[in-house]
């Protein structure tokens, strides 16, 4: 058993001497909570009257004992408030162990407190509730780390470390407050997303997790089995072809908030655990979902910020449409001077040894074209970006370009370096996306282990007849990531995957 220090023994001592007292420590008891820090901060001046009898909840995260009577400062969800206490009016009988015994010695930083009165205006003008009754609600047997700030803003012994940040999430919540609100906004983001989605005649729809053949998206998955069927299951890495399933079958707009998961790296912009937002819509190009992401991005920004535009480290990214459109091919003209419009696979290669890029003999001429890309452009592209019309090697679920030999009808945006979405005119020909599945199979015996497998109910599903359908992806965490000024994955998830703890 993990041996504890000072600060813990001391209190499991308190928590025995609150219980000696006959005083519960957890009670099970609903607690009448009426109203919140924030709002008593906010509304008190406008409507005193509303504030006679108010009952609120929070950790005690200070406390200042003078005799007879001390200050102190609860946080609840909202944030922060002081109270005052008085002896005599918590204890008006002649037992004065809450406050002696309880209050003043026994409660710690962290620990859980509830207390009903009214709200006043101390001497110094600060809006504090007048304590007329105190109750435990849950003893802390563990310190929080104490954070402390001097008169200038200073912070010291800030509890900042990312491994502890993020493997004691809960902590971290509690005294680094403005983590609190990177996920507010995130579900600010969301429910815009989806408010967007609903109100122009989409679904929202489940898809399955465990999938029998890891289909949507080249990458690695994770491996399970199914016992009572025997047969190995794949996480899902994409739920692209359910969701199109679901278009043959008569839905004409679809869309889902979908936990994926690929056995890759992890670095500041990947988590083998992410959430994708996927939507398909029958009867519409990648000309109309430009369009739509354009519309749908100044709303969430406007819905998070209150304008169309927000900071993300030094820099101002407005969302505002319209968005700049610049092929694939002439984005790699224009950051390297190389023209790869025409040229073959080895090529290709001999182009990556030049600009200093590790090729492998798995990769086929799209992941080629991907790593150059990747390597020398997608840093350039700080504003929403629309980068267009890939070579139809890099993409085996998209139709082909109606007007350009050799391209699909394709799109990724790129946000300040990084993609956010990606996006399709789906192939529907049932024929022609045999063939593609054909050289992923292909480009799978060459050993890449990220190439798509066939599935042929997917087939079977093209074969009854799908729409012309565009459909599109985005990275709900990397747009979380600028929405909240984030430079790390980790910082808007609530709980990154991370190596056990020795």
């Amino acid at each position: 058993m993990q041996s504890l220090s000072e600060q813990e023994q001391i209190r499991r001592q308190s928590l025995q001497s609150i219980r000696d007292l006959g005083i519960d420590p957890y009670p099970a008891a609903l607690y009448p909570v009426n109203t919140y820090a924030k709002d008593i901060q906010s509304n008190f001046n406008q409507a005193p009257e509303n504030y006679k009898e108010v009952c609120l909840a929070g950790r005690l995260m200070s406390r200042r004992v003078m005799g007879k009577a001390s200050f102190a400062e609860i946080m609840d969800s909202s944030g922060r408030i002081q109270i005052y206490i008085n002896r005599d009016e918590i204890c008006p009988t002649d037992n004065k162990a809450l406050y002696n015994s309880v209050f003043k010695k026994l409660l710690d930083i962290g620990d859980f407190i509830g207390v009903k009165g009214y709200v006043f205006i101390t001497q110094v003008g600060e809006i504090s509730v007048h304590v007329r009754e105190l109750t435990i609600l849950s003893k802390s047997l563990r310190p929080l780390p104490i954070v402390k700030k001097d008169e200038e803003g200073n912070i010291y012994d800030a509890f900042n470390d990312p491994e502890k940040r993020y493997r004691m999430r809960y902590v971290d919540l509690v005294v680094n407050e403005q983590v609190k609100d990177t996920f507010v906004k995130r579900t600010k983001m969301v429910n815009a997303i989806r408010n967007f989605l609903n109100k122009n005649g989409a679904l929202e729809v489940d898809t399955p997790v465990l999938q029998s053949i890891p289909g949507g998206a080249a990458a690695r998955p994770f491996i399970t089995h199914h016992n009572a069927l025997d047969i190995p299951l794949y996480l899902r890495i994409a739920n692209e072809l359910y969701l199109k399933r679901l278009i043959v079958g008569g839905f004409d707009w679809v869309y889902e908030f979908s936990k994926n998961f690929r056995n890759e790296g992890m670095d500041r912009t990947h988590n083998p655990e992410f959430t994708v937002l996927e939507f398909y819509v029958a009867y519409k190009d990648y000309f109309w979902m430009m369009e739509t992401t354009e519309q749908l991005l100044e709303k969430v920004c406007i819905a998070v910020h209150g304008k169309p535009e927000v900071q993300v480290g030094d820099k101002t990214i407005s969302f505002k449409a319209p968005y700049e459109r610049i092929s694939i091919h002439d984005a790699i003209l224009k950051y390297t001077g190389i023209d790869v419009s025409n040229m073959d696979e080895n090529q290709l290669k001999d182009v990556c040894k030049k600009l200093h890029i590790e090729t492998d003999n798995s990769m086929g001429k799209g992941k080629l074209i991907d790593e150059i890309f990747s390597e020398k452009c997608e840093k350039n592209f700080i504003h929403p970006t629309f980068i267009i019309d890939y070579p139809v090697e890099m993409s085996p679920l998209t139709k082909k370009h109606r007007n350009k030999e050799g391209l699909v009808e394709r799109f990724e945006l790129m946000i300040n370096g990084k993609e956010i979405a990606n996006a399709y005119s789906e192939l529907n020909d049932p024929i022609d996306q045999y063939e593609r599945f054909i050289d992923q199979m292909q480009l799978s015996e060459k050993g890449d282990d990220e190439a798509m497998l066939i599935d042929h109910d997917f087939l079977r599903a093209l074969e009854y007849g799908m729409p012309p359908t565009s459909g599109i992806g985005f990275g709900i965490d990397r747009l979380a990531m600028l929405m909240t000024n984030n430079q790390s994955i980790q910082e808007v998830l609530f709980f990154p995957q991370m190596r056990p703890e020795k």
